[in-house]
């Protein structure tokens, strides 16, 4: 087992040297860059930029140098010494403005993977172990409405219902008069009040997406034959469901982790938009509209990054699940 996630971790090296390159180059290719978006917008203003100071914030930025120059650099200063470069935009380190909004977003979707795997899981074995019953034709209706829906029209739904009926208002993580104020139970309180909202609506879809996986998956284990010699050995049906056909349907279930990871973060920028909340998303989408590059490139390789540690996951619980997998690979 031990040779095997060494081997996995040694297959991520070259992984990440080429999205990290492919990241760079990514956030390269629209014409132009931060400059010339910059003076397009005082141009808009009815300013304009004098050439010496496009020439000096050329040169301090290092936009002249040749594209292996820049890549270089930037991911130097990233391995060497955790600097992301400076955000254009912004006016501050990349690694400011990272960190600040990559908590919020780790940890709202942490949660949310929480629950759509406790909700995911159990619901999905009831649909196939109940397959047809009323019960399932309800669970498969509300999986197509998580599928159909969309997550920013479920989030404006749930905040007029929540104001409505209960008088809340919880667009944002905190009510204003808490969200300088420092850590208290009250402020707490007041967290988990508006959490709840953002955790349902990012979990909705994946939810959804993922009780069809385990449906699909354990129904075609129950179909097989050694379910039905196990059955006739006299094992309870709770036994058999729960040591045999539910620990090989996980296998696929478990293999989505590679795509859950960085979709909480990529996936929900209009959901974060719509409920004001200071995650990463919307800090990406600026990012790329204003080219500013560092930023940009920074997220990106941090969703790279987020879906090799995914694969990794998914490749150790397959393992674990099946030992057959880590003979194969």
């Amino acid at each position: 087992m031990l040779l095997y996630i060494l081997k996995r971790l040694l297959y991520m090296v070259p992984t990440l040297f080429g999205m990290s390159l492919v990241s760079f180059l990514i956030i390269q290719l629209p014409p132009g860059d931060f400059l010339t978006s910059l003076t397009s917008a005082i141009a808009d203003s009815g300013q304009s930029l004098d050439q010496a100071s496009i020439d000096r914030l050329t040169a301090l930025y290092g936009l002249d140098q040749p594209f292996y120059v820049q890549y270089w650099n930037w991911i130097s200063n990233i391995i060497f010494r955790g600097d992301f470069g400076w955000s254009f935009d912004w006016g501050q380190p990349v690694s400011r403005l990272l960190w600040d909004r990559m908590g919020v977003t780790i940890f709202v979707s942490a949660l949310s993977l929480v629950l759509i795997w406790a909700l995911a899981i159990p619901i999905g074995i009831y649909s196939a172990v109940r397959r047809y019953s009323i019960g399932d034709y309800v669970f498969t209706f509300l999986g197509f409405v998580g599928l159909a829906v969309p997550t920013f029209i479920l989030a404006l739904g749930l905040m007029y219902v929540s104001f409505t009926w209960f008088g809340l208002n919880v667009g944002g993580l905190f009510s204003p008069e808490y969200e300088q104020a420092p850590w208290s139970l009250a402020k707490l309180l007041d967290l988990l009040q508006h959490l709840w909202i953002p955790v349902v609506v990012i979990a909705i879809s994946s939810t959804a997406a993922l009780i069809r996986v385990m449906r699909a998956n354990l129904s075609d284990e129950l179909s097989k034959p050694y379910v039905v010699t196990a059955r006739a050995k006299g094992l309870s049906e709770f036994t058999l469901i729960m040591r045999y056909p539910v620990r090989l349907a996980l296998n696929p279930f478990v293999s989505t982790i590679g795509w859950v990871l960085p979709s909480l973060i990529s996936g929900v920028t209009i959901t974060a938009i719509v409920l004001n909340l200071p995650m990463a998303g919307p800090l990406l989408l600026r990012a790329l509209v204003s080219q500013d590059m560092y930023l940009a490139g920074a997220f990106i390789l941090i969703m790279s990054v987020l879906t090799l540690i995914g694969m990794l996951l998914s490749d150790i619980l397959l393992a674990v699940l099946d030992p057959r997998v880590r003979y194969q690979r």
